[in-house]
């Protein structure tokens, strides 16, 4: 904090860019991270200035209160349920794996994307999940819409099958009249009219709905609960060897995982009250034996250490007691997480669960990793995946389900929503990103509220579990 003196310049409300703080009087200065305000009851959180060596001293230099207020245009919202009926085959060999993609038409007559559905393989007929556009998203009910709908291939190379265009105004006439609506081939040899297909589009659910923002959950006393899971696994290379990943530098500088438990570990921890954190270790040798799961600080009784500097010591102790081994699996500690995560619903609690889970190796568990993931795609938990080092992380990239396909169980059963990110610290390095923790976190508030949403869960109810405390009992 400065006093600036206007008068010098001979220019009232100079902006903030053109001052010149070396010529103004220092008063003061206080530091913290967004995350500190937005938990507070009010937004607000009060600081003690400081001098700039962040040494307060005997003399008082006052106080500042900061506030946080979220800018949101407008909370209204649509759910729609889409189906389709009689589309036309694209593929040879078996039937077409349709999707929707929803682009809004905007002033110069292109369009933008705003959503699309999740992929439904081997199907002609679809019924897709509902979908949630906010008015930010749609502008107004009667702003024309473009609905496209393509045949999926891993490759990219999406086949359209046909597109349609309709106003939000307009879909919900087609729910109200149980009506569907033709879609339309393209053809240049029409001059810009399509061939009308068979294929038709119905709205099975439509209905209007306020949104809440992860803001709105956060400051109404909903908590983040952080967890971590440590990959002990031989292919690191031994704790002692600098060109291993888990070499703990004496001079301080971090390795790679303790740079990912640092950087997310220290935006999450303000959202938990207790800073309690859950820590495993696995593929490890503890008590003479292979461990796929095993507590990070090395007692028999307690997963839990406390705040970020607690797993940070915890890491640093199993590295003179944990042999590294293998192989890498991920199903047990995904396990672990989510029964912690079930067992918080039949409390009545107001946690959602961030598991981070760091690795340098290929999974030997697939299948049972995306069993595991789907069972906890029903739990409030969502998974973050930082790969270490040089190997191939292909199938991380599958159990992430970025492309619109949703992670299958054994027994054919799809995940409910999405709850893994994945990110290659490599990538992040070398792309010029701000943070591992940026890459990782971009999706948690979507995730998030993908859960609250589903559940109908509002600010304020106090009660996480209250239409989804049968999920405590699937583990």
């Amino acid at each position: 904090m400065h006093d600036v003196d206007n008068r010098i310049s001979g220019v009232t409300n100079l902006p903030v860019e053109k001052l010149k703080l070396n010529d103004a009087e220092f008063l003061g200065e206080g530091s913290c991270v967004l995350s500190e305000i937005v938990t507070k009851q009010g937004q607000s959180l009060t600081l003690d200035l400081h001098n700039r060596n962040g040494n307060r001293g005997l003399k008082n230099l006052g106080k500042l209160t900061v506030h946080a207020e979220e800018t949101v245009a407008s909370r209204n919202a649509i759910e729609v349920k889409f189906r389709c009926s009689r589309l036309e085959n694209k593929d040879l060999f078996s039937k077409s794996d349709p999707f929707l993609r929803i682009s809004r038409i905007v002033e110069n007559g292109g369009s933008v994307p705003i959503c699309k559905t999740e992929v439904v393989d081997n199907n002609l007929n679809p019924i897709w999940r509902p979908l949630c556009l906010t008015m930010q998203q749609f502008v107004s009910k009667d702003n024309p819409l473009i609905i496209e709908c393509f045949d999926f291939n891993s490759s990219g190379n999406h086949v359209l099958i046909g597109n349609l265009q309709k106003s939000v105004a307009d879909l919900e006439k087609l729910h109200e009249q149980k009506t569907g609506a033709n879609f339309i081939l393209p053809s240049s040899a029409h001059h810009g009219h399509g061939k009308v297909l068979k294929g038709q589009l119905f709205v099975d659910h439509f209905s209007e709905k306020q949104l809440y923002s992860f803001i709105d959950y956060v400051s109404s006393g909903f908590e983040l609960n952080f967890m971590v899971a440590v990959d002990f696994t031989a292919s690191n290379g031994h704790p002692r060897d600098p060109d291993s990943l888990h070499y703990i530098d004496p001079s301080g500088r971090f390795n790679a995982y303790q740079q990912a438990i640092m950087e997310v570990g220290e935006v999450i921890q303000f959202y938990d009250s207790d800073r309690h954190f859950p820590a495993w270790g696995f593929g490890g040798v503890t008590n003479g034996a292979v461990s796929h799961c095993f507590n990070l600080n090395g007692s028999a009784s307690g997963v839990e250490v406390v705040g970020v500097q607690g797993i940070m010591a915890a890491y640093a102790s199993a590295m003179n007691h944990v042999g590294l081994a293998g192989p890498t699996l991920f199903g047990p500690v995904i396990n672990n997480a989510a029964e912690i995560a079930g067992q918080s619903l039949s409390c009545n609690s107001c946690k959602y669960f961030v598991l981070l889970i760091i690795t340098d190796g290929v999974l030997t568990d697939l299948q049972e990793t995306k069993d595991a993931l789907v069972r906890a795609s029903d739990l409030p938990l969502s998974i973050l995946i930082v790969g270490v080092g040089g190997a191939d992380f292909k199938q991380m990239e599958i159990l992430d389900a970025d492309n619109g396909c949703r992670l299958e169980s054994s027994t054919g059963r799809v995940a409910t929503r999405d709850i893994v990110q994945f990110v290659p610290m490599r990538e992040v390095l070398a792309g010029g990103q701000t943070s591992v923790a940026q890459a990782l976190l971009e999706e948690l508030p979507g995730q998030f509220l993908t859960y609250m949403r589903n559940r109908d869960i509002t600010p304020g109810t106090g009660n996480i579990a209250q239409t989804s405390a049968s999920y405590a009992s699937i583990y």
